[in-house]
């Protein structure tokens, strides 16, 4: 990478605190200089300093090091700014006039799934949804497209039994587990998520997951229309193009790996 041969005392840096972020507990200085391939002068160095700016956290007695408070004061920083939806939102609404039907980012919550950006397409009828409306994340297309990214073991936590699942209308199709598993496994396999009158009757949905740097779903970026006026192979073209969008979100908030 060109860039980081310029500065690699900062990249370096970066790539240890990215590394921490994703371990489960402190680690050694040792374990970073191996996984990351760098001379351990170099990470007893890098540590140091960011040690002693609060990044990371010396464990003495245990020879290990952790993130430290700066690190988490950043990410609520992060939260604060809610760059999801300040970026999210004028990549949305290019989706939307360029393809004419309105869209939504939501992120999810639990079982549920809320809105955090809406734009209505001209012309196009009004919708259920809107910023901090809250709708059970199994009937949506933006939910399922993010619960598809999830282990089995999650989805086990979040819907262990049918009690776990409601029709918001008559229409509703999943109200199992069995259901559900059925749905994620065709949206993992196609690559995006779509519902047909499961939250309002008449009208669909087709979405993708917003990923992180690891791959994990952070986000649904979503198009909603009128069923008639879609047929298979055009909602999958609007998929296609709603993943372009989820691509570009990714790279904007965690780098070209998020992307790549």
């Amino acid at each position: 990478m060109a860039e980081a041969s310029k500065v690699p005392a900062a990249h370096n840096t970066l790539r240890i605190l990215r590394w921490l972020s994703e371990r489960p507990r402190p680690v050694s200085a040792a374990s970073i200089s191996r996984a990351l391939e760098l001379p351990r002068s170099t990470v007893y160095d890098l540590l140091a300093v960011m040690a002693a700016n609060g990044f990371v956290v010396h464990l003495p007695e245990e020879r290990r090091y952790g993130l430290g408070v700066a690190a988490f004061e950043l990410s609520s920083a992060f939260s604060r700014q809610d760059p999801l939806a300040r970026l999210g939102a004028p990549l949305l609404r290019g989706v939307v006039d360029e393809l004419g039907e309105s869209g939504h980012l939501a992120v999810l919550d639990g079982r549920d799934v809320v809105y955090v950006a809406e734009e209505r397409a001209r012309h196009r009828p009004s919708l259920v949804t809107d910023v901090g409306v809250r709708i059970p994340a199994h009937l949506t297309a933006s939910g399922r497209s993010m619960l598809a990214g999830l282990t089995a073991a999650q989805l086990r936590a979040l819907y262990p039994g049918r009690e776990s699942f409601g029709a918001r209308t008559e229409l509703g199709t999943i109200t199992s587990p069995a259901a559900l598993k059925s749905e994620l496994t065709l949206t993992r396999e196609r690559g995006w998520a779509s519902e047909d009158g499961d939250v309002t009757a008449d009208f669909a949905s087709v979405a993708v997951a917003v990923s992180d740097h690891r791959g994990l779903p952070v986000a649904g970026l979503a198009l909603t229309f009128l069923s008639h006026r879609h047929d298979d192979a055009a909602r999958a073209a609007l998929a296609a193009r709603l993943s372009a969008a989820a691509a570009t979100l990714s790279s904007r908030l965690y780098g070209s790996r998020a992307s790549a």
